[in-house]
């Protein structure tokens, strides 16, 4: 492993971020594997195209909250094997409501290789800089539903709006949308795009916890 994987908010100015898989507030209800501190990891690459993001959102009066970058494989093994436990109900009214648990998976929402694991993907929404709120979007984070697509009925003009801003915004910074998830962006020019990384997200960082407990699966 190399320095390649950093802190975000070391790289990228002034962004906000709650790293959602690292707290009890996702959607299998507790700390997901792999996530051991409430930071957001991606390359240098990703950090670069997000800089150039922000520059735009402030532009527009907006701030960029970060909910996941790099996400390590046996995150993305833990959601499978969730997908596959009996039903207790915790979390599906708010990130599940219309479909069983096992239809992520079968409907796009979870995959068995995720981008994330390759460090140059991110979830994010905007928020409001004269007011620190975020602006609203017609859904949450890792909401499992068509009202979650790009260009879904439902939502109001803001909230359509709001998405399109972010949408813009991105993609002025170098990265594609993925129709399913508002809240989902992929660097176009990835710096490893057939590389699942799989070391944990440790408060010590790359100089620690990152460099020295990396594994990378190369499909």
């Amino acid at each position: 492993m190399n320095d390649d994987f950093v802190f975000v908010e070391e790289f990228v100015a002034g962004v906000r971020w709650d790293a959602k898989y690292a707290t009890w507030d996702n959607f299998t209800g507790k700390p997901v594997d792999g996530y051991l501190a409430n930071r957001i990891v991606g390359t240098r690459a990703l950090c670069t195209a997000l800089d150039r993001a922000r520059e735009r959102a402030e532009a527009l009066d907006f701030g960029l909250l970060l909910w996941d970058g790099y996400r390590p494989q046996r995150a993305v093994d833990c959601f499978l094997r969730w997908s596959k436990q009996p039903e207790d109900g915790r979390t599906k009214r708010r990130h599940y409501p219309n479909i069983d648990r096992a239809a992520m998976v079968e409907q796009g929402y979870v995959a068995a290789r995720s981008g994330h694991s390759r460090g140059s993907a991110v979830d994010l929404t905007l928020y409001h800089l004269a007011t620190g709120e975020r602006a609203p979007m017609g859904g949450d984070h890792d909401l499992m539903d068509s009202i979650s697509h790009h260009g879904a009925p439902g939502i109001t003009q803001v909230e359509a709006r709001n998405r399109q801003y972010l949408r813009s915004i991105m993609e002025a910074g170098g990265f594609r949308s993925y129709d399913f998830e508002w809240w989902h962006y992929t660097l176009k020019d990835e710096p490893y795009p057939a590389t699942y990384f799989d070391f944990p997200i440790t408060q010590s960082g790359p100089a620690g916890g990152i460099g020295t407990a990396a594994k990378a699966l190369i499909t």
